[in-house]
């Protein structure tokens, strides 16, 4: 994989400041960890937030919790995971799956990322079938248990162009919906989702489409103003997803036909990550790259709170970028979100009044589970939080032998790789997270320490979803795994 396509996948930057491009490559500008200095212990109270404007270090475990156990639930069967987050909630807390932890199979189903394009659709599951988007936006649904594929419709528009593009550091990147005079075309973004019947497809062709999850027709397709960047979310009769300006759409599941939007703040900056709004009852929590978190009523769309996930570091450029590129999660009452800016935080579900919040930069969604919650960093830290309190139990480096130092010429112009971290998922009893070094890797989940290590193949930027007894993983070239 070249050094732009990963690093398209980690940020994929649209008009940042011009002093960040006499950098090399984006890996050395990325704003890994939050500072080397030694960290005081910092625990948020309910109700409170740390002060994290001048927080620029590590996390510290809390001296309260050394030694002390958690509870974590018991895994249960995933007979479905229609939805890029398993559930409308996002919220699954610890699923039977891959207890043997080998791969059962390989199956390609389509173009892989390149200069052009960019695998970034979570897997979805449901009916016996996955179902999965490729580099090129064809929808490709797979038999679960022996990889066989089913059917296959390209969702591109005939005669429908995404123009204009942008540049990164100088290199030319497809356009996100940024107004720009570049020469390249093309349309990425989007994800699927699965519910009653039907395949909901969102593209970054400005299309928002149902096809019959059976057959893979074509039940309606609907033109929209901008590329769709997000994943859909379905809950009742209302599919969610938003769009490169920052617009959360409710289409209508029966007819396409846009029952309300809302608009939150333009951001032109975002991450290449296809995040997806949550639901619960009738209250959709809408993730933004301008670091909104915003409640609505899902009738109207009608705003109930809101929050910013937002900081400035004295030490990253990049942590302008506020895009909130992992998936909010609903557990039990609270809203968990993390900023790539560098705040992660819980909030109560009715209010939005924060309950802790910690300086956590992240790009993948939080994993609430019993007594705790899961976070990866951008930097590669697994963080085990206290869920009641926001303080720290441990942090693991799963860089730690990893990072390596990789082109350049007699020992100059080399850049630094530090492997990319999707996840995690909680599947019988292993915490199983996927990386860019083309790994899927377990670890305990009392203690971090890794437990087994199992080669992918390719890159993985997405996180794995389990589905009958079987964890299923997109690589970056566009290989559908399962892993059992």
């Amino acid at each position: 994989m070249t050094p732009v396509s990963r690093a398209l996948k980690t940020a994929l930057v649209v008009g940042l400041a011009a002093g960040l491009a006499s950098c090399g490559t984006v890996r050395r500008v990325l704003p890994f960890g939050l500072g080397q200095d030694d960290a005081p212990q910092a625990t948020a109270t309910e109700g409170t937030r740390i002060s994290i404007l001048t927080f620029e270090q590590q996390l510290a475990p809390s001296a309260g919790l050394a030694g002390r156990d958690f509870f974590l639930p018991g895994p249960v069967a995933a007979t479905a995971w229609p939805l890029p987050g398993g559930t409308e909630t996002n919220s699954i807390e610890h699923v039977i799956a891959a207890p043997n932890f080998t791969v059962a199979w390989r199956r390609k189903i389509g173009a892989g990322s390149g200069k052009t394009r960019q695998v970034m659709a979570p897997v979805v599951a449901d009916g016996g079938r996955v179902f999965v988007m490729d580099g090129e936006l064809t929808v490709t649904a797979v038999d679960a248990g022996s990889g066989d594929v089913v059917w296959k419709v390209d969702v591109k528009p005939e005669g429908r162009e995404v123009r204009g593009g942008s540049s990164l550091f100088g290199l030319p990147v497809p356009s996100i919906g940024v107004g720009g005079s570049g020469e390249l075309t093309g349309g990425f973004g989007g994800g699927v989702a699965v519910g009653g019947g039907k395949v909901f497809v969102a593209s970054g062709y400005r299309t928002m489409s149902a096809l019959d999850a059976a057959t893979g027709a074509v039940v309606w397709t609907v033109a929209v103003d901008v590329p769709l960047h997000g994943a859909p979310t379905v809950a009742g009769n209302h599919v969610y997803v938003v769009d490169v300006d920052n617009q959360l759409i409710a289409f209508n599941t029966a007819t396409g036909l846009q029952d309300w939007s809302y608009r939150g703040i333009v951001e032109p900056a975002r991450i290449m990550r296809a995040s997806s709004p949550a639901v619960s009852g009738e209250t959709v929590i809408a993730p933004f790259s301008s670091g909104e978190v915003v409640a609505l009523r899902a009738g109207n769309g009608q705003a109930v709170w809101q929050q910013v996930l937002s900081r400035t570091s004295r030490t990253s450029a990049l942590s302008e970028v506020r895009d909130i590129a992992g998936r909010p999660v609903i557990s039990r009452g609270f809203v968990y979100a993390v900023g790539h800016s560098g705040v992660m935080q819980a909030m109560d579900i009715r209010t939005g009044q924060p309950k802790w919040s910690l300086p956590i930069a992240g790009v993948n969604a939080p994993l609430p589970a019993g007594d705790v919650v899961y976070v990866v960093s951008k930097s590669g830290e697994l963080t085990l939080v206290n869920r009641e309190t926001g303080a720290v139990y441990w942090t693991r480096d799963l860089n730690d032998g990893l990072i390596r130092q990789e082109g350049g010429f007699l020992g100059f112009f080399d850049r630094t790789v530090r492997p990319e971290w999707s996840g995690p998922i909680l599947a019988s009893n292993r915490l199983i997270l996927v990386n860019s070094d083309g790994n899927a890797v377990a670890f305990d989940p009392k203690t971090g320490l890794q437990t087994a290590s199992l080669s992918l193949g390719a890159p993985a930027y997405i996180a794995p979803a389990a589905y009958n007894g079987a964890l299923y993983v997109l690589t970056d070239d566009g290989e559908l795994v399962s892993i059992r």
